[in-house]
């Protein structure tokens, strides 16, 4: 699905209704996305949690301003230094829980709280949506997702953009661009249905066989 819109309409506009419309047309929407900032925030990223239950999981910036209460949960440690590890969250709680993380000696043992502290900590989403929500984002999976799944959007878009010439057009025109938007989802429709109807077999022992090489002679 594209969205044509006049260049002043930030990206804020158009997450949530895609997720809407692919929930509508197809009852189906991912349990996780994968976004810039730009695409969500604190109300929106709440709506999709708890209306469609979709958990965006998007970078901070390394000045971002957090709120000290939810520090433990985005340093994964608590406030004595001892790291912790993420437990899950707990849908009839709504609260994520983080507990010590397995080392061989943790700091926990020399901790003067040691005996009062419960050596687990909840936080909810609620909290502060974008740095917790459905997945927290300094946990290992979050990380994993930012790492590997990030690095691959903006190479898509780009090689989609030389394939269909797009890259070479300036259109000032709302009616032209929307017109051109749908010219190429048909290409792409194209070429998708041509691959999956007609696909290349593999050659299996294309590496071994042999090869001829040109022999020159003065």
């Amino acid at each position: 699905m594209s969205w044509a819109a006049p260049a002043n309409r930030g990206d804020l506009l158009f997450l949530e209704p895609s997720l809407r419309y692919l929930r509508r047309r197809w009852d189906f929407s991912p349990s996780l996305v994968v976004a810039d900032m730009a695409y969500i925030n604190m109300e929106r990223q709440r709506r999709l949690r708890e209306q469609l239950q979709v958990g965006i999981i998007t970078g901070l910036p390394p000045n971002f301003d957090l709120p000290k209460k939810v520090a433990p949960a985005l340093l994964m440690q608590c406030h004595q230094g001892q790291k912790l590890q993420w437990l899950g969250l707990r849908e009839n709680e709504q609260l994520h829980w983080f507990g010590v993380a397995p080392e061989p000696e943790p700091l926990c043992v020399r901790c003067w709280e040691s005996s009062s502290c419960p050596r687990e900590f909840s936080f909810a989403p609620s909290e502060h949506e974008i740095a917790l929500g459905t997945i927290p984002v300094n946990t290992p999976l979050a990380r994993r997702l930012l790492r590997q799944s990030r690095s691959w959007i903006e190479a898509t878009q780009s090689y989609e953009k030389n394939q269909l010439g797009l890259s070479q057009m300036f259109l000032n025109s709302l009616r032209l661009t929307a017109i051109v938007c749908l010219l190429a989802d048909t290409v792409s429709l194209l070429r998708a249905h041509a691959y999956l109807s007609q696909p290349e077999e593999p050659r299996l022992l294309e590496k071994l066989l042999p090869c001829q090489l040109t022999l020159i002679l003065d």
